[in-house]
């Protein structure tokens, strides 16, 4: 039998709660609780674009990313899980329903205990979500311009077995670690897999895959409930 420090099974999830409207002043807000890793997502709009999206009808979605100093004892750089969040969100969002003008995400870790980019991406989509329907509120959209929910998980291999939603002792001593994005309609949008320790076959990639696939379900489910008054053009 798998030994897991939290008593969780192999294929399952750390408690997630994921509390709306977090931050009053902000457009859109989450807190997103998953296990011992805490995040606040924010999402703020801004009635302009970058430079390169100027004049073309197009919107933009961008994150941030960071952490509180004590929120661990060692940091990732910010840029790249930035970029990941970013990429993820945008990759569900019609820009051109969208109009000119962007959705700022922001990040916050304010308790790290394994899985901050993935926990930070499936908070952000509410938060996102949240942010969009108080603008077709106000009348500046007709609809809310996401085509469908993306959420994250990671998975890895430890000790030789294969785990879900990995905490940070197990991700720390992990043979492979990798973080899956996938939105609701089974689309991959990123998988990040490395071999930390020890090479894996592609049985064993399979078997992340897998147990990933159903972990993001289970998170987009959440989303869901939370969002359920969300009309989405498929």
């Amino acid at each position: 039998m798998v030994y897991r420090s939290d008593k969780r099974a192999p294929d399952q999830l750390r408690p997630v709660n994921i509390l709306p409207d977090y931050i009053s002043t902000a457009e859109g807000s989450v807190l997103i609780e998953v296990g011992n890793t805490r995040v606040i997502c924010t999402a703020s709009v801004e009635e302009s674009v970058p430079q390169f999206l100027r004049n073309s009808g197009k919107g933009w979605v961008s994150s941030e990313y960071g952490m509180l100093p004590r929120s661990t004892l060692t940091r990732t750089p910010r840029d790249e899980i930035q970029r990941l969040i970013g990429r993820s969100l945008r990759a569900v969002t019609d820009l051109e329903r969208l109009g000119e003008r962007t959705i700022w995400i922001d990040c916050d870790v304010i308790q790290a205990d394994g899985g901050t980019r993935t926990a930070s991406i499936t908070g952000a989509l509410v938060a996102l979500g949240l942010a969009l329907e108080k603008l077709v509120e106000a009348g500046t959209l007709t609809s809310v311009p996401l085509r469908d929910f993306v959420a994250a998980v990671s998975v890895g291999i430890v000790d030789g077995d294969v785990l879900l939603d990995l905490n940070y002792e197990e991700d720390s001593r992990a043979d492979v670690d990798m973080n899956l994005v996938m939105t609701a309609g089974y689309k991959l949008v990123e998988v990040q897999a490395s071999a930390e320790r020890q090479v894996f076959d592609e049985q064993q990639l399979s078997k992340m895959i897998g147990l990933a696939r159903q972990g993001v379900q289970s998170l987009i489910a959440k989303q869901q409930a939370i969002l359920s008054m969300l009309t989405l053009r498929q």
